[in-house]
């Protein structure tokens, strides 16, 4: 491709390769590896690194966390509701 001169479309005709995208990440990987890079294996897609497990666990505590923090807001709305009433109540007896 470099010696021809073609561009990345060309060259994804010439050897009837449906996604030029290909061959642009062949010359990249040529440019930086070298034709070693070129003979690595490279399908599917990267790990991320964590486990599905970790990942399971931590979706876990955090549906509990939300649980908590709703719950905890309910008492503090009912507490507010409780508190106001009871200041209206004070109010009205001292009139």
């Amino acid at each position: 491709m470099l010696e021809e001169k073609l561009s990345y479309s060309e060259a994804a005709r010439q050897f009837e390769i449906n996604d030029y995208g290909i061959i642009q990440r062949w010359e990249r990987i040529y440019l930086e590896e070298g034709s070693e890079g070129l003979a690595i294996e490279r399908r599917g897609r990267k790990s991320t690194g964590r486990p599905m497990k970790l990942q399971k666990e931590v979706e876990e505590d955090l549906i509990a966390e939300v649980q908590r923090l709703r719950a905890e807001n309910a008492y503090l709305k009912n507490l507010q509701a409780l508190v106001l009433e009871n200041e209206r109540q004070h109010h009205r007896k001292h009139r």
